[in-house]
């Protein structure tokens, strides 16, 4: 009784490009691991002479943690307002520019969007620094009604220059960034799944409820992050409207607001040298742990929410 045996699949031939691309997309990976493994290094180098120094020589005289805590506090702080602003208000811009809107208005909406987007950080600082002022009557209004409310207590400062306007600022400047990707990840739901619900009776906001917003969910929260990711390390826009204090506070309309650590830093180091500047580095390595777990957090997010959505 005579076997037969299936003929060996021929194995594919490698070119020289081949090669030469596959060698150029692990070596990109590979030195972008290596290029954070030495940011890293370097702030930790840095930053050592402070973390071993006596608490009375870093700066503020009181400890690194007294220095460094107020200002993780105020950039979370900050960062989280803007996103609560920011979020609704990019997807809401995203659905409107990928399914009501007409496709020249869309295209239109599109181009101003990116634009927005490139716009330096510095021309938001220098707006929200304008019409801070302005905003205070507006300020006023909220603690009147809202002061019972330990975030909008307290003595609201004539300057305008709050908590509050830095999360404004940042959520504008995010905006663009989120919009966009929202917009695209939308664009990109299968048209026979829209058609299929709007088939099965189900209205226009039905259908993204149950098509697009689902699809889109991973891509949602990655333009979630990028827009965090970019709130979190805002320099001169806070630096230009905040004036920071070494404190915890919760009020968002007073002129005792925790400053952040990259405001912080733009601020203190042109005029820092030895144990003190050491100081601003322990602030730049605890930013970057914390843009560092930021991420993680959302790429677990993303994770989890994965077999809920088309986007890989």
């Amino acid at each position: 009784m005579s076997t037969t045996t299936a003929p060996a699949r021929p194995q594919a031939v490698r070119r020289p490009g081949d090669r030469i691309f596959g060698g150029a997309a692990v070596g990109s990976g590979v030195l972008i691991l290596i290029t954070l493994a030495a940011v890293a290094a370097f702030l930790l180098y840095q930053a050592w002479p402070a973390i071993v120094a006596d608490p009375t020589e870093v700066r503020g005289e009181q400890g690194l943690l007294w220095y460094v805590g107020p200002l993780i506090f105020g950039t979370l702080l900050s960062s989280v307002i803007a996103l609560l602003i920011a979020f609704p208000l990019s997807i809401g811009i995203a659905l409107f520019i990928s399914h009501y809107a007409p496709r020249r208005l869309a295209q239109g909406l599109g181009y101003v969007i990116d634009l927005l987007a490139a716009v330096p950080s510095i021309i938001f600082g220098l707006w929200g620094l304008s019409i801070a002022t302005e905003a205070v009557p507006s300020f006023n209004i909220i603690n009147e009604y809202l002061g019972w409310i330990p975030l909008f207590g307290g003595q609201v400062t004539v300057t305008g220059r709050t908590m509050l306007m830095i999360g404004i600022v940042l959520a504008i400047m995010i905006l663009p960034i989120m919009t966009a990707v929202n917009r695209e990840v939308f664009l990109q739901t299968p048209r026979l799944h829209e058609e299929a619900s709007l088939a099965l009776g189900a209205t226009r906001w039905e259908m993204i409820r149950q098509t697009v917003i689902p699809f889109g969910r991973s891509g949602v929260i990655s333009g979630a992050m990028l827009g965090l990711g970019r709130a979190l390390g805002e320099t001169m826009a806070v630096a230009i409207i905040l004036s920071p204090s070494a404190r915890y506070s919760w009020e968002l309309l007073t002129s005792a607001s925790a400053g952040t650590i990259a405001g912080d830093i733009a601020l203190n180091f042109p005029e820092s040298f030895g144990v003190e500047r050491n100081t601003l580095f322990v602030s730049g390595l605890a930013l970057f742990v914390v843009t560092l777990l930021v991420n993680m957090f959302a790429r677990w997010i993303i994770s989890r929410r994965a077999e809920f959505s088309g986007a890989n």
